[in-house]
């Protein structure tokens, strides 16, 4: 699931001004990783043989038979990658009947993220060989059998008592377990295989820390621990000194402070938009966001998070990093504040699964069946593709800078989640937002409506930040969490 993780110092490779990237167009992130995925057809050849059993259970018996579901198989395939909204690549099928014949097919099984296993032949002799192996290979597996898609599959019967329990009365299998099978539904392949995507595109993943990670209220030396276990994320840090000298360089630099300007200028003509602070808090933000963009791209990564931003990078940049943050977040970056990495990792892993941006926020007490959850540095683009209408104020603390007001749209379904202190276990809550108020707290604010009662969601909160999403992924979640291994209370 790569690396140890770790922290490191990105200035030690030398930071200066103009950035890589910096100023560069289009405006928009590197994408997400591509899951790696390596189909394996396990499939039996039956021969009559008087007065004993010659078959087992299971409708492919003959070479035909055979040629025929490779065929219907290399059109669930070309289906699947029709229909990933996630990026996708699926290597050529392997058809295998003995044990063998997987070392012809090694390679490629060692580049694969995941297989997906079409689990077809019987469970005596060859079969049976060819299919337990594929459990040694240590490998995320989706196991998929058929009953009514096609011909049935032998391993409809055999996939509980002789592959997951092994012929005992618990799991036994070290790759899969109960929720990797499925039944017929592509659909059901389809949901785990984005979860898996966005578990690989987090796990060992780097991010940049501006003033160093910290973790709300812990010993951040045991939270960065956790992480590096957990998540093994590769943590980059930037020293508010190195930042402050960059900020100073961009300011001196025409040309980025001309590009921060035109586009403030087209920030603030997009529908939608009202200006509600001063226009060089808002100009000094696109700045700061070129900057930070450029940070970026010189530690290869696509995330940020900034420590201490509530005060300390208000003198350097004469504005806050909220409208900075949002917009890298609407780019298609993954830009949070506070440096909190109790729920940074659940921030990644949820805009991983989702492709869309997530909204790091505060959450309060649960009553009458509502929570309000604000902060002042949600994106815009919470659906991965329109921005929605926001009103561009102070940063509510400080009554300073440029944060937005995110208007989110009402009767939207959300996907919450709330990490715990000791990474253990989540909570996680499907509502819907049914207001956005303007409250004298942080700038951008939603009321979501939850069905599971308030003492139940009370008692269930661990941690402290919650990441927020548009659309729903708890099943996603949760599977992915499943592999860290992190448990998941979902309340629906």
């Amino acid at each position: 699931m790569g690396g140890a993780g770790g922290l490191a110092a990105l200035a030690a490779s030398g930071l200066l001004w103009p950035l890589p990237s910096a100023a560069e167009s289009p405006l928009t992130a590197p994408p997400r990783r591509a899951l790696i995925v390596k189909p394996i057809f396990t499939y039996p050849l039956t021969e009559r043989r008087p007065q004993t059993s010659w078959r087992s259970w299971g409708g492919i018996e003959t070479r035909q038979d055979v040629d025929a579901e490779i065929a219907r198989i290399q059109g669930e395939l070309e289906g699947l990658q029709a229909a990933a909204d996630f990026p996708l690549k699926i290597l050529p099928l392997a058809s295998i009947r003995r044990p063998g014949e997987l070392g012809a097919h090694r390679q490629e099984i060692d580049a694969a993220d995941a297989l997906l296993v079409y689990a077809a032949g019987d469970g005596g002799g060859d079969l049976m060989a060819s299919v337990n192996p594929l459990d040694a290979l240590g490998k995320d597996t989706v196991f998929f059998v058929r009953y009514r898609s096609g011909p049935l599959y032998y391993w409809y019967e055999g996939a509980m008592a002789r592959f997951l329990h092994q012929h005992t009365d618990r799991l036994a299998s070290r790759s899969v377990d109960y929720e990797d099978v499925v039944v017929d539904r592509m659909d059901e392949v389809l949901w785990r295989l984005r979860a898996l995507s966005g578990l690989r595109s987090t796990v060992g993943s780097r991010i940049v820390a501006v003033g160093g990670a910290a973790a709300w209220a812990q010993p951040p030396a045991t939270i960065l621990d956790l992480v590096g276990r957990r998540w093994k994320l590769d943590i980059r840090t930037v020293s508010y000194e190195e930042l402050g000298r960059l900020i100073q360089a961009a300011r001196a630099d025409a040309a980025a402070v001309a590009l921060a300007r035109g586009r403030t200028e087209d920030y603030l003509r997009l529908p939608g938009t009202a200006l509600e602070t001063e226009r060089k808090f808002v100009e000094n933000a696109f700045l700061l966001e070129q900057v930070l963009r450029g940070l970026m791209h010189q530690a290869g990564c696509r995330a940020l998070t900034i420590n201490d931003c509530m005060s300390t990078i208000m003198p350097l940049s004469e504005t806050t990093a909220c409208l900075a943050l949002s917009l890298l977040n609407d780019a298609g970056y993954l830009a949070f504040c506070e440096s909190d990495f109790v729920a940074i990792p659940a921030g990644i892993l949820l805009a991983n699964i989702s492709g869309r941006p997530v909204f790091f926020n505060d959450p309060t007490y649960p009553h009458d069946g509502l929570i309000t959850l604000a902060h002042c540095t949600a994106p815009r683009r919470m659906d991965g593709k329109g921005l929605e209408p926001a009103r561009i104020l102070t940063h509510f603390e400080s009554d300073y800078g440029a944060a937005p007001k995110v208007e989110m749209k009402i009767g939207q379904k959300v996907t919450n989640l709330c990490p715990d202190f000791k990474a253990e276990r989540w909570t996680g809550l499907v509502a819907e937002i049914v207001d956005h108020p303007f409250l004298p707290i942080c700038r951008s604010q939603i009321d979501i409506h939850f069905g599971c009662g308030d003492l139940r969601l009370a008692e269930s909160m661990p941690g402290f930040h919650w990441v927020t999403c548009y659309g729903e992924y708890l099943r996603e979640t949760g599977y992915a969490l499943k592999k860290i291994p992190i448990s998941l209370d979902s309340l629906g």
